[in-house]
């Protein structure tokens, strides 16, 4: 997996055994109602949409149920779109893989002078969503649902998926 490729990182990704899976301990979340928005989320939204349709980052979805969206203004005034995934979570059930507390990290780095830091590339573009899975992380709009076949942000376990996915590789 070439985790570094700015071309690699805007293209969906093949299955591997990190795909991240999603198990419920319930039943589905509430079907989420469709939130008004402003001209501006209006054209994020419709932005985002096509943008990750193109890069098939996701599809259209006929979930009956689905999170909403919301939208989080940026430092530049820009929007950043969030999905609503509070619902979905409840009924998700915890994976218990373990990303090491910081202070074992830090202890890790005891005396030492030269450090480097590693930044994957879109990397929750790197994951993909367990085959199967893909309809729990629709998400509803005023332009349809969508459901990802990446990892996206705001799932309860996706920390770990992505933990379980850098120990593969280092």
């Amino acid at each position: 997996m070439d985790l570094f490729s700015k071309v690699k990182a805007e293209k969906l990704p093949a299955h591997c055994a990190c795909d991240h899976h999603i198990k419920l301990g319930g039943s589905l979340p509430p079907v989420s109602v469709i939130n008004s928005l402003s001209k501006q989320e209006s054209d994020t939204l419709r932005d985002y949409i096509s943008e990750n349709l193109e890069k098939v980052f996701m599809n259209p979805s006929s979930c009956s149920t689905g999170a909403p969206v919301l939208f989080v203004k940026k430092k530049d005034g820009d929007l950043r779109l969030c999905v609503d995934y509070r619902k979905l979570n409840v009924v998700t059930m915890k994976n218990n893989y373990s990303v090491p507390p910081i202070n074992q990290l830090l202890s890790v780095f005891n005396g030492s002078s030269i450090f480097s830091k590693i930044d994957l590339r879109g990397a929750h573009n790197l994951l993909r969503i367990k085959e199967g899975d893909e309809h729990l992380t629709c998400f509803r709009t005023k332009y349809g649902s969508y459901e990802y076949l990446v990892m996206p942000f705001g799932l309860t376990n996706a920390p770990a998926t992505y933990q379980n996915l850098v120990n593969d590789i280092f």
